[in-house]
């Protein structure tokens, strides 16, 4: 199954969950304004699949650019491929930031990690039974458990300062250059042997030739900011007209839409036996997405937030971080596995989530 073809089937559901969402808070609409509702709907609808489409075409434009000068498919995979799943989110972020709903883009980053470990991996592993065999997955489990643990105690007191987005954003160019480091000091030239290396190399795309790079590059520039403007707007429109929070509709519609195609990349994987990348590209987006996603609106918008991000939604995605510690190191038949049962768990958490987030609008 193509990966588009399993993102259109994944939008398909997610469309279903967005009609899901407005019919529950339906009652405080009236006839003039459901007529406008619709059209935000569908332009919200339109604008996150376009954002979708530009952040994949931007990140082939700059892979292929950075093949074409010279840089190594390893390099290119784990830096502007392994950011390039985080660009959703980062580019409404800022958007939301700079329209001032910074709690937008606080519940997008919180959401889209819950999001990413209860329903993308839960989904994941109901499907196909996860075999945890990468050293870098194992070094990386534990460190997204602090990094998580980082963004819930910075988010506790109910606010986010420009000092606070910059510690964040350095941890940001740390992880990525000891990432970086780590693994050209154990490679040393030679090809590497750990399954998420070579898993993350061979899904570098092939190099174009640089003017069709440098279009589908300038594409997704100019495509990306664009939608991201469209998606917030909308998004600000439905929370408003259903008297919801700015910080619901992040952790809700956006969140989900945007991890749509990590839930693609991870089925893709599993299709083809890759199992480390499949939980890899998780991990590396929830890293992603509180080391640069969430101190954008500290950086942006600095403040107070939205209390029940720090009451009710941190503490509930340090807890799903945890739940995924405890689930991936612990053996089963002797190895470390994401079985069904464990997808299960992952899964009816996602779903006690949701239900807690509906009885409270």
């Amino acid at each position: 199954m193509p990966k588009t073809k399993a993102i259109n089937i994944l939008f398909s559901f997610w469309s279903h969950y967005l009609l899901l969402f407005c019919s529950t808070t339906s009652d405080n609409l009236g006839f003039t304004l459901e007529s406008l509702m619709l059209e935000q709907i569908f332009i919200l609808l339109i604008a996150l699949i376009v954002l979708v489409w530009s952040a994949d075409k931007f990140v082939f434009g700059a892979s292929s650019l950075a093949r074409n000068l010279g840089i190594s498919p390893m390099i290119v995979g784990l830096t502007i491929v392994a950011m390039g799943s985080s660009a959703p989110e980062m580019m409404v972020a800022a958007t939301a930031s700079l329209q001032g709903n910074p709690d937008t883009a606080i519940g997008n980053a919180i959401g889209s990690n819950i999001t990413n470990i209860a329903l993308v991996l839960g989904i994941t592993a109901l499907l196909q039974p996860l075999t945890v065999s990468s050293q870098t997955i194992k070094r990386e489990i534990p460190l997204i458990l602090a990094v998580t643990a980082l963004g819930y105690w910075l988010l506790i007191d109910d606010h986010l300062s420009f000092v606070e987005g910059i510690v964040l954003m350095s941890g940001f160019a740390i992880y990525i250059i000891a990432l970086l480091v780590i693994t050209l000091q154990k490679t040393k030239g030679k090809p590497s042997d750990d399954p998420l290396i070579v898993a993350a190399e061979q899904d570098v795309a092939p190099a174009v030739n640089m003017k069709l790079s440098l279009l589908w590059l300038g594409v997704g520039i100019i495509l990306l900011p664009l939608s991201a403007s469209f998606l917030v707007e909308s998004s600000v429109f439905i929370a408003k007209s259903f008297g919801i929070s700015d910080l619901v509709i992040g952790l809700t519609i956006i969140a989900i839409g945007t991890s749509l195609p990590e839930l693609a990349a991870s089925i893709m994987s599993i299709i083809k036996k890759e199992d480390d990348l499949a939980l890899g590209n998780i991990i590396g987006s929830n890293i992603f997405n509180i080391l640069a996603v969430l101190p954008i609106a500290g950086l942006i918008t600095p403040g107070d937030i939205d209390p029940l991000a720090a009451s009710r939604d941190a503490p509930f995605m340090l807890g799903v971080t945890l739940l995924l510690f405890i689930l991936c190191f612990s053996r089963h038949s002797g190895a470390f596995r994401l079985t069904r049962a464990k997808g299960a768990l992952l899964l009816l958490s996602f779903i006690a989530y949701q239900v807690l987030l509906f009885s409270q609008l």
